[in-house]
C-alpha cells in the first residue's frame, strides 16, 4: 500500500497527509545499536549526569562509532537539558535578557564557513522564525576547542557552531 494510500505524507511538503495521518511512518522503524540514557529520578540537574553521558559514549566505541580515520567519530553526543543559568549569563554578557525558563528554546546550529553562506543560511533560519511568529532572541557563537585533536580531513570540513536563541511569539 502506498504512502498517499496510508494517509502518510509522500512529500516534505504534504502537510494535508500528515495533518490527516500524523507524521509517523513505520517503514522509519530500525534498531538502535548503542544508545544510552541517564538521569536523575527527580529530574534535578547534575554535572555528574553529563560526566556519565560521556562515558557511556566513551563505552559505545564498539557500535562503529569511528572509522579507519580514529579522530573521526560519528557525531554521536548528548542530548541535555537546557542549561539556563549557563545561558542567562553568557546572554547577559552580550547585552541579552532571556525570558524564564520554558519560554524559550535554543537551536544548535551546523554553518558553513564560507561567510556569504553562513549569512544565508543565517537570515534563513531568521526569516522561519518570524514566519512561525515566534522572536528571534539573539546568536551565539558556541567555543571550540582548536587544541583538540583533529585530522586534516575533519578540520577542513569542521561547520561554524552558532546557537539561536527563540522566544515564544
Amino acid at each position: 500500500m502506498s504512502k498517499a494510500a496510508q494517509g502518510q505524507p509522500t512529500s516534505m511538503t504534504d502537510i494535508g497527509a500528515a495533518a490527516a495521518g500524523g507524521l509517523y511512518d513505520a517503514s522509519n522503524e530500525h534498531d538502535a545499536c548503542g544508545v544510552g540514557f541517564v538521569a536523575h529520578i527527580k529530574g534535578q540537574r547534575a554535572h555528574s549526569i553529563v560526566k556519565q553521558g560521556l562515558k557511556i559514549l566513551e563505552n559505545l566505541d564498539h557500535r562503529g562509532a569511528v572509522g579507519a580515520d580514529k579522530l573521526m567519530g560519528d557525531g554521536a553526543g548528548n542530548l541535555i537539558q537546557i542549561p539556563d543559568e549557563y545561558f542567562r549569563a553568557e546572554m547577559a554578557a552580550v547585552g541579552i535578557d532571556l525570558p524564564p525558563p520554558g519560554e524559550y528554546g535554543v537551536g544548535q546550529i551546523f554553518l558553513p564557513k564560507e561567510h556569504a553562506s553562513r549569512l544565508a543560511c543565517e537570515q534563513e533560519l531568521e526569516r522561519a522564525v518570524k514566519a512561525e511568529g515566534q522572536v528571534l532572541l539573539g546568536w551565539r557563537d558556541v567555543p571550540v576547542d582548536r587544541e583538540m585533536p583533529m585530522s586534516p580531513t575533519v578540520r577542513a570540513k569542521e561547520p561554524v557552531l552558532r546557537q539561536i536563541f527563540i522566544g515564544r511569539g
